[in-house]
């Protein structure tokens, strides 16, 4: 007999399940998945039609098929939750934690939603999936989960050991045991260390650290990222208005929430409207990507429009039409630089970074020391290496000065405007600037022309 094929993440593995799964094989499927990491099992079933990734599915351990769904692609895992009943979905869901949970109730029509937690058998389940909901899934109460370990102040070691025991069984990752009052109010935390060398009759009062950095649930997800990232947390405490102990947020749920935040000012600053990804069909992709091709394509319309009104002028200067392409190059660069630095210190925002006015005022420096370094090369190169006359190097060099002034005041100002009104100011580091730039450093460059040159 031929032995079974271990999991192996590649194309062939691939065809070998597809046939599997074709011939109802499941000795094969389940055997050769057996110990695979779920991560990589998710990734093999984004490869599957529908069909085929529901049949794999349902023939693995719930508590396994739970960690894939919620290791699946976003248009993936919809699709899949799609075709499950509400029962066998419920099923899946009381394996997981309630915050991954809900990232997967709040994929789901309203309706369809409430008929899967109908068939939830665990009550505490049900109303921790219940209390999330009401939450903003990019919050601090969006992104906790309810499952966590706490101890009593008044315990002593041997209660809180027996407690730990019995919250243990719900709770898959221990980071710390936090400690609240009689109100469940949060105190501090102490260490899984403390307890076990501490006397099993001293009390958890004696032993807690109160130094203990909590956030309230309405905290922005960015700003829990933030403080995670700054103090090196691998959990934090969420507290309510009254400093109740409500959730905790991990270590991994912030880093899938900077993935995605990643990923969406990538796609901002690239022009891509939709959240798409590259196993997409080919009319999603389109879609995504058009608005700003679009945009840009009027953009460069228009350019054609602002040349032809200098046409009178460009024949008695043809050499003027030599230098538009470096003018509009140039002011797309230290548009699109600007912009960049600015977007990445509003992304990392400390009480010590400068205000808005300061950071204008800093752009305006850098952009007077650029503006006048590369407008004194160009006129240098224009009149010494070229050999043009000095009035038409002194041209391209003041034009090259006034674009570069401009381009920065777009890449510092856009931004700060688009973050004061909630906007993403990401997408000010893509085709925005760049065709914006363009257009206004044609302007420039031969408003520059016309008062010099005469024409």
């Amino acid at each position: 007999m031929e032995p079974i094929k271990s999991f192996e993440l590649s194309k062939e593995y691939l065809e070998s399940l597809r046939d599997a799964i074709e011939s109802q094989d499941n000795d094969f499927i389940i055997e050769s998945l057996d110990g695979a990491n779920v991560a990589d099992i998710a990734a093999l079933l984004d490869e599957l039609n529908m069909d085929e990734a529901i049949y794999v599915l349902r023939l693995l351990e719930a508590s396994t098929a739970a960690d894939i769904l919620i290791e699946l692609e976003e248009d993936s895992l919809v699709k899949v939750i799609r075709e499950m009943q509400p029962s066998e979905l419920a099923g899946l869901i009381e394996k997981m934690d309630s915050d991954d949970a809900v990232d997967i109730l709040i994929l789901m029509p309203t309706k369809e939603r409430e008929d899967v937690i109908s068939y939830l058998q665990e009550k505490e389940k049900s109303a921790n999936i219940l209390d999330l909901l009401r939450y903003d899934e990019d919050s601090a109460g969006g992104l906790m989960a309810k499952e966590f370990i706490k101890a009593n102040q008044n315990w002593n070691v041997v209660q809180t050991i027996e407690e730990i025991r019995r919250q243990a069984e719900k709770v898959e990752k221990i980071y710390s045991i936090y400690v609240v009052d009689n109100k469940q109010h949060l105190l501090g935390r102490v260490s899984l260390k403390k307890i076990i060398l501490a006397s099993s009759d001293t009390k958890i009062s004696n032993i807690y650290e109160s130094d203990l950095i909590s956030v309230p649930t309405h905290m922005d997800g960015e700003e829990v990222a933030e403080i995670m990232r700054k103090y090196d947390l691998e959990s934090v405490p969420v507290v309510n208005a009254k400093n109740k102990l409500v959730g905790r947020i991990t270590v991994d749920d912030i880093l899938d929430l900077i993935r995605e935040q990643s990923e969406e000012d990538m796609q901002a600053m690239t022009g891509i409207s939709a959240d798409v990804e590259e196993s997409d069909s080919v009319f999603k992709i389109s879609k995504a990507r058009l608005p700003w091709l679009l945009i840009g394509v009027v953009g460069g319309l228009l350019g054609a429009q602002i040349i032809g009104f200098f046409e009178d002028g460009l024949s008695k200067y043809i050499a003027l039409a030599s230098f538009i392409p470096l003018v509009a190059a140039t002011g797309g660069n230290v548009g699109i630089q600007s912009s960049s630095l600015v977007v990445q210190t509003l992304a990392s925002k400390s009480v010590f970074n400068d205000t808005p006015w300061q950071r204008f005022v800093k752009g305006v420096l850098i952009a007077v020391v650029n503006g006048i370094v590369l407008g004194l090369f160009v006129f240098s190169v224009v009149v010494f290496i070229y050999g043009f006359e000095s009035i038409f190097g002194l041209t391209i060099g003041l034009a090259m000065f006034c674009v570069v002034l401009l381009a920065s005041f777009m890449g510092t100002v856009t931004p700060l405007v688009l973050d004061k009104f909630g906007i993403n100011p990401a997408i000010a580091s893509g085709p925005f600037i760049t065709t914006a730039n363009d257009l206004l450093g044609l302007a420039v460059y031969f408003g520059v022309a016309m008062s010099l040159l005469k024409l």
